[in-house]
């Protein structure tokens, strides 16, 4: 499977229609759609399709045609994130229209050539299933895990209590790394959620 990173975008006209494609990690959707829909206040629809693993590693899939025939818009941009295997991911197709119809079979064709040239315009990176990992440690060993963490690259949010919370995000490598960590300074008192 495979994932972005960041946003990407294209345009592709047909028929005096223009389509704008948003490629964007699935944690950017809500906010981009929103500020996509301040962006272009002329734009007739926004269709959009996303592809996301949930906390029981399943895929969770949704689309919106937002007011285009069934069938004629989000379900093309959903194939085509199928078929490239992205996940984490969404596209925003925004339409203006530009005064021909141009059918059902048209815009199936529109809907997913806008999505591809966004595909093709991204980084695509291999996607690494990460675990959550919630650990809650004294203040005293607080820099000790930062400099861990931050040296390694790994993902964390803290959050201070009356000690420190820790929600760390590991793929296999790191997990492994994380308790070779944890037992060589032998952290007993330390709380794994």
């Amino acid at each position: 499977m495979k994932t972005i990173d960041r946003i990407y975008h294209a345009k592709v006209e047909i028929k005096k229609s223009n389509f704008l494609a948003f490629l964007c990690p699935f944690d950017n959707f809500k906010i981009l759609l929103k500020e996509l829909k301040n962006d272009h206040p002329k734009a007739v629809h926004f269709v959009y399709a996303y592809r996301y693993l949930n906390e029981f590693n399943q895929i969770v899939e949704d689309k919106s045609d937002d007011g285009e025939p069934k069938g004629s818009s989000a379900m093309p941009c959903l194939n085509v994130l199928r078929g490239v295997l992205l996940i984490n991911s969404a596209i925003i197709v925004v339409r203006y229209f530009g005064g021909i119809k141009l059918g059902v079979g048209g815009l199936v064709r529109a809907y997913s050539e806008a999505t591809n040239l966004a595909i093709l315009n991204a980084q695509l990176i291999e996607f690494e299933l990460k675990k959550v990992t919630h650990i809650e440690i004294p203040f005293a060993l607080y820099a000790r895990f930062e400099y861990f963490l931050n040296k390694n690259n790994i993902i964390f949010e803290k959050e201070f209590t009356h000690q420190v919370a820790l929600k760390i995000w590991l793929n296999e490598k790191e997990e492994k790394e994380f308790k070779t960590f944890m037992k060589e300074y032998e952290f007993r008192d330390i709380i794994l959620k």
